[in-house]
């Protein structure tokens, strides 16, 4: 029996219907802005196929625990489960065919990413006595399937990448339905958004997702403009399961509501005397708990105003002066402070900036005039350091041509250059993913061989192997050469230990 599910009207004002069989089959993707009626497309799916399938919501804001009311819908509270706990819970989802709402909305960004994963993972792995069909639906779903690395540990992205991956590739057999939704096509990981044969585009003005829009309901470029003249509400719909051509829809109402809709104008209440409103936001009420005492770490202005105290000021010492207050060369001192600041292990996955006030503090407490070296010169010599040049070799001509170079480059990629032009410069072997990785700040050796991607396509390096794998690297425009290395070696100034790589050449 075919099941048609309503979903509102076509621009001719004749009924727009998803067959809710072939939509089992095909999955679903859902994009609009922020206020383009994405919730509510969702919302009026949920409601109007409730009766006749289970259903599951992957809710990162709580937007739909209202439906647990009017339609029985389970509400769990991810917050109160561990990620174990939420595998075994989708697997009781699915044993006992209960329509549920994962409910995010109390963790953090990577927790949400985690414990989705988690649960998704348990719909994925249940018996196979138990894979009857389910409508999965997840909102704002460049969440958990990012394009490109974000804030989180590439642990968590990885995991829950996976859990949508097999979602939307191979869940169909499973009994596993996606329909996912998102404000940015261009956030959303393309092998994702792919696997989706049925297309609901709204209003959208940026035009990298005006053209994947576009090119994903087969419509020429030009046709893109189109997406910022839709109203709210308003979609194209294309897929075997809603139309053969794309087709204007408008959606249709719906029963239940968001806890917290969209805000309304409401006139100011009378405004208070200057000195009443203070009292106001700064008394505690009579309900509120004592406030807790908040141990805070300086704000970057507030840190650069104490040291700009500290260096008008000579508060007493109890040890001798060094560098330039005791008449000498205050180079080595320099030098040596910036090695202490660089032997911290998390050094290499900090700002510049914050690294150069870890570097002033250090001298003014050594009587060191650390501004001798301003913020970029001290990158430069940062930069230097990492790529293991030491003292007297960075002001080489061969290193000042390498330098020239790096200055020309996006300051991500500065540390990488720096670190092949040393090897190559001493036809030393090439660096290993995770010493690169290291070089760019980060702990991703993936992200570091996207690096390397990016600049061999620019033509600052050109790569090749030799017969055992091992890499080389070659760059034009110095032309100079590594030796082979192994790019999977480990990264030996991240080792285990107290051994650290001194980095002006030697090891301690």
């Amino acid at each position: 029996m075919k099941v048609s599910i309503d979903m509102g009207t076509t621009s001719t004002g004749a009924p727009a219907t998803l067959d809710l069989e072939e939509l089992l089959a095909t999955r679903l993707l859902v994009q609009g802005n922020s206020g383009s009626g994405k919730s509510h497309l969702l919302r009026r799916l949920l409601e109007q196929s409730a009766s006749w399938v289970q259903q599951v919501v992957i809710d990162p804001e709580g937007d739909f625990v209202t439906l647990a009311d009017a339609f029985g819908h389970v509400v769990i509270d991810a917050a109160r489960h561990t990620e174990s706990a939420l595998q075994q819970i989708a697997g009781r989802v699915r044993q006992h065919r209960v329509s549920a709402i994962l409910n995010l909305e109390n963790l953090e960004a990577e927790k949400q990413m985690r414990h989705a994963a988690a649960f998704l993972g348990g719909l994925f792995d249940a018996d196979r006595d138990f894979w009857y069909p389910v409508l999965v639906v997840v909102d704002e779903a460049q969440l958990f399937a990012p394009s490109a690395a974000g804030d989180v540990s590439d642990e968590a992205r990885k995991a829950s990448l996976g859990a949508m991956t097999n979602l939307m590739c191979r869940g169909r057999k499973r009994g596993l339905a996606g329909v996912i939704a998102t404000q940015r096509l261009a956030k959303l990981a393309k092998n994702v958004a792919a696997e989706a044969s049925n297309f609901l585009m709204g209003r959208t003005f940026l035009d990298i997702d005006m053209s994947r829009a576009a090119d994903l309901l087969g419509m020429e470029r030009r046709q893109a403009e189109m997406f910022r003249d839709l109203q709210r509400g308003h979609f194209i719909a294309l897929g075997p399961a809603v139309a053969r051509r794309p087709l204007p829809i408008k959606i249709g109402t719906v029963e239940t509501a968001a806890r917290a809709g969209s805000p309304k104008l409401v006139p100011l209440p009378p405004a208070p005397a200057p000195e009443d409103a203070l009292d106001l936001i700064l008394k505690p009420g009579e309900n509120e708990p004592p406030p807790r005492p908040v141990v805070s770490r300086p704000s970057t202005a507030a840190t650069a105003d104490v040291l700009m105290q500290l260096s008008r000021t000579k508060p007493a010492v109890l040890r001798e002066p060094e560098g330039e207050d005791a008449g000498g060369d205050p180079g080595p001192a320099l030098n040596e402070i910036l090695q202490e600041v660089l032997t911290d292990p998390d050094a290499a996955f900090r700002s510049v900036a914050v690294l150069y006030q870890d570097f002033l503090v250090r001298c003014r407490a050594r009587r060191v005039n650390g501004r001798m070296l301003d913020l970029p010169a001290f990158r430069r010599k940062l930069a230097a350091a990492r790529a293991g040049v030491g003292p007297g070799m960075d002001e080489s001509p061969e290193w000042e041509k390498a330098m020239a170079v790096a200055a020309d480059l996006p300051e991500d990629l500065q540390g990488m250059f720096l670190l092949l032009a040393r090897a190559a410069m001493d036809r030393a072997p090439c660096p290993s993913d995770a010493e690169l990785a290291r070089a760019r700040g980060t702990r991703s050796a993936r992200r570091a061989r996207g690096l390397l991607t990016y600049m061999e396509q620019r033509g600052l390096i050109a790569c090749r192997e030799d017969v055992y794998g091992n890499r080389i690297i070659a760059i034009p425009v110095l032309e100079w050469e590594t030796a082979p290395g192994n790019p999977e070696a480990p990264d030996e100034a991240q080792g285990a230990g107290s051994e650290t790589r001194d980095l002006f050449g030697t090891t301690g």
